[in-house]
């Protein structure tokens, strides 16, 4: 195996390590919610006017994916949809109380997870995160170009 396929792997497997170790704290104190439904309520909350398009493309899903969780968020009253004055085309949503409450908790489930995990990345320097950083930049930029040169679209 080459470098680049051991690196492939390694992060495929360090993203499944995340995912399963933080799924249990996550479901005990997001129980009712699929993450699909708490990564919405994340977007939204993170985001002024979001609005179909903003949160497929944030979410990498379709716009009528979108479209049906977003009409189940607000059956839940989890978000609620709105105009601008100056706009009456476009909807956007936002977070209702109950909708701020799960935000909260999802970003508070975050920080725990990254006070867990500081041992490791205080020994991380400037110069090592700088180079990460680059490097995941460089190669999201790629797969953005190939994604575009694909004619892959979110619709």
């Amino acid at each position: 195996m080459n470098k680049q396929e051991q690196l492939i792997m390694n992060v495929r497997d360090l993203f499944n390590k995340m995912a399963w170790i933080n799924k249990f704290k996550m479901e005990d104190s997001l129980k009712g919610y699929k993450p699909s439904e708490v990564h919405c309520i994340e977007t939204i909350g993170k985001n002024v006017d979001t609005n179909v398009t903003k949160l497929a493309e944030s979410l990498y899903m379709t716009r009528g994916a979108i479209s049906k969780l977003t009409k189940k968020l607000i059956k839940k009253e989890l978000i609620e949809s709105y105009q601008k004055p100056d706009n009456k085309k476009e909807i956007y949503f936002r977070l209702t109380e109950q909708g701020k409450e799960i935000f909260r908790i999802h970003e508070e489930l975050h920080k725990a997870f990254q006070e867990r995990d500081k041992v490791v990345f205080e020994q991380i320097t400037e110069e090592q995160f700088d180079n990460m950083l680059s490097f995941v930049e460089k190669y999201s930029r790629h797969l953005d170009a190939e994604i575009k040169k694909q004619g892959i679209t979110i619709n």
